[in-house]
């Protein structure tokens, strides 16, 4: 049983757990990529938390985990509802929902840059011609990380409406039933039943979030580097300045254990909680 258990074991071992180990070995050292790598201890730990720009960078991700723990939950939680109780159409709304996750992120990224934000060319530019003046979120420091946000919140929702739709289809019809006969209204519905019954999904795609919101990369670096005076500067987009430009390979492992630190504590609390439910 083991020796065709081998080959999968012999892929993760050379592309998961040597690469992390070497990430965990090379966060100690100072290494440009060219000359021999130098054990310096904590001196990389040490000079990442003396940063001004980490902190920044954390704070935005902190700020972005919350934002993706409430508003797209929130808005999946309700369109797949809704789609639930409608019987005609159902299938051609989640396609629509779901068409923004396979559109590519720099496809999507560009649209809104060019296509929306811009002050010129893009809707917002169209909208001022109205007397509507909005100003390109990107471009402003204290806006740019909510910019960015708002973009990843239209390509990432409808992909949380159509998991929660699934999970919602396996929700015995006669409890539904049974609570709209007691009067429940919509939202009565949600809390009462529907939430509780697939809090299990809903408690996966909330760890799933926390992992991702702290390994978003794409939007912000396409939309803004980290941009304008490091406003929307995140983790990985610093380890990333940290090793292509900086050529400290051993800060940007470092940085890179924080990143794997909180989705390591995300996914340990997951199981916990669930252990803790199967015991219950």
């Amino acid at each position: 049983m083991w020796f065709f258990a081998l080959p999968a074991l012999a892929i993760n071992v050379a592309l998961i757990l040597i690469p992390a180990l070497l990430t965990v070995a090379l966060a100690f050292c100072t290494w440009d990529g060219f000359s021999a790598p130098v054990f310096v201890g904590f001196a990389n730990f040490q000079a990442m938390f003396a940063d001004r720009v980490f902190w920044i960078a954390l704070g935005n991700n902190l700020k972005w985990t919350l934002i993706f723990l409430t508003v797209p939950i929130a808005i999946g939680l309700v369109a797949a509802t809704l789609l639930l109780m409608i019987k005609r159409g159902r299938t051609l709304f989640q396609i629509v929902y779901f068409i923004p996750v396979v559109v590519a992120t720099a496809i999507t990224a560009r649209v809104w840059q060019g296509m929306i934000y811009n002050p010129n060319t893009g809707v917002f530019g169209l909208l001022s011609r109205f007397g509507i003046e909005l100003s390109d979120p990107l471009a402003a420091t204290h806006s740019a990380l909510y910019g960015i946000a708002v973009v990843d919140l239209w390509h990432w929702w409808g992909f949380l409406a159509v998991i929660f739709l699934a999970a919602l289809r396996q929700v015995p019809a006669e409890m539904v039933e049974a609570a709209r006969l007691d009067g429940a209204g919509f939202f009565g519905l949600m809390r009462y039943i529907l939430i509780p019954a697939i809090a299990p999904t809903i408690k996966l795609m909330m760890v799933m979030t926390v992992i991702w919101s702290f390994l978003v990369f794409d939007f912000v670096y396409i939309l803004t580097q980290g941009g304008p005076a490091y406003s929307s500067e995140v983790l990985s987009t610093l380890a990333y300045r940290n090793a292509f430009f900086e050529f400290d390979l051993g800060r940007a492992a470092a940085v890179a254990l924080v990143i794997a630190l909180f989705g390591l504590t995300a996914t340990f609390a997951y199981v916990r909680l669930q252990s803790k439910e199967g015991v219950n």
